[in-house]
């Protein structure tokens, strides 16, 4: 197998900043609910629509120039707002389990950062450059987290998963197929659009640099792309339809490599599993499918699962 695949993503994720009208902005997800149910069922929603992360200015952690809008904290995520003119920012949570993540804030960017780790208590330690790699305090908080629902951190766009209802991706996960399809048309349907319409990027992957995030738009304009543009887009288009999914970030194999885990009402999370039949759900890596017309030697690399190595959830 050839380890051309730098930063591979299979089956979904995203990145690229969500830029926001600003902390004190106003919005919803515009999402109506038909039936709630309780806070660890997926609600039954009227018509698929794109969640809107909201930075209220309600509730605020931290201090300047690095503003922490936790106003909406029980729908998963959190807005790091950097009021710097030059200077980039890290936000670092460590989750209830341990995992440290690590985010870096542009100067005056706003960027969701969503609490992957589920319900539980975040430690919360925020940085600001001083020279190039040198980063001193800011500030640490802590906080204690408990979600409306487990699985709005999985809807939401975030600065790893980043869209919003004007992306042009978002738009063709909404109208690929009609508002009543079942979740199994809707994963299916979007994985034959992104390993059928998206070619991979040779050039692009020897080159990528340390800290890149998709442009989910370009890559569906360019039609082409690196495994982790792969994975973007698909997770883009899946949230969009109201779909959860886990961008998981870690190694398959040796190599850097990314992939979704995806819930759906009847089968429960769907974990690296993305190709269905109708009856069976295989590991395929949609990357290598776009890529290889080797299937059986990649659907037996891909084996059973013990060659993905999680280290992150976004």
């Amino acid at each position: 197998m050839k380890k051309r695949y730098g930063f591979l993503a299979a089956a979904l994720l995203s990145a690229v900043t969500l830029v926001l009208g600003g902390c004190g902005s106003d919005s919803s997800s515009g999402q109506k609910i038909l039936t709630s149910g309780s806070s660890t069922e997926l609600p039954v929603f009227e018509s698929p629509t794109v969640f809107v992360p909201s930075a209220d200015g309600k509730e605020y952690l931290g201090s300047e120039p690095l503003l922490l809008d936790v106003s909406n904290m029980s729908q998963g995520y959190l807005i790091a707002c950097s009021s710097s003119e030059d200077s980039r920012c890290n936000l670092q949570l460590s989750d209830p389990s341990g995992i440290a993540y690590s985010y870096f804030i542009s100067p005056g960017e706003h960027a969701v950062i969503p609490f992957s780790g589920g319900e539980g208590e975040y430690l919360i330690t925020a940085y600001e450059q001083i020279t190039d790699s040198n980063y001193s305090a800011l500030y640490l908080e802590t906080v204690d987290l408990t979600l409306d629902n487990i699985f709005y951190p999985f809807l939401y766009p975030n600065q790893y998963v980043s869209f919003t209802e004007e992306s042009e991706a978002s738009k063709l996960a909404i109208t690929l197929l009609p508002e009543d399809a079942t979740e199994l048309d809707i994963l299916d349907e979007v994985y034959r659009y992104v390993t059928e319409n998206i070619t991979y990027d040779e050039e692009k992957a020897e080159t990528v640099e340390v800290g890149y995030l998709p442009d989910i738009d370009e890559t569906l304009h360019t039609g082409t792309g690196i495994c982790f543009d792969y994975a973007a887009l698909m997770t883009c288009m899946l949230r969009s339809r109201d779909i959860p999914c886990k961008l998981q970030i870690g190694y398959s194999g040796s190599v850097k490599h990314a992939w979704i885990d995806v819930y759906t009402r009847s089968t429960g999370w769907i974990e690296q599993a993305i190709a269905f039949d109708g009856k069976n759900w295989t590991r395929m890596d949609p990357t290598f499918n776009s890529t290889s017309s080797n299937f059986e030697d990649i659907h037996q690399y891909i084996g059973d699962g013990n060659n993905y190595t999680v280290q992150f959830t976004r």
